[in-house]
């Protein structure tokens, strides 16, 4: 894909910045998200547009989150 086309990127000085908690998504947003990255990459603001109330930030954290051996969700003990 020609960079020309992809949205901005945050630099790495406003990716550190920020604390990142796990996000929480539907089976349904899960499942869209991983459908149009099969079809589009990692096109942020594409899937954000097809994912209501989610923006392109919190979806590409989400992917970042959820494929990292590095983050891992919370623990769901009770």
């Amino acid at each position: 894909m020609d960079s020309m086309y992809r949205p901005q990127r945050l630099n790495s000085e406003e990716v550190c910045s920020v604390k990142w908690d796990f996000i929480k998504m539907s089976e349904q947003e899960e499942d869209l998200i991983l459908r149009m990255y099969r079809l589009v990459g990692d096109r942020w603001e594409i899937i954000a547009g097809r994912v209501p109330g989610r923006k392109a930030v919190e979806i590409e954290r989400y992917w970042i989150m959820r494929n990292s051996t590095h983050v891992l969700p919370p623990s769901s003990k009770s």
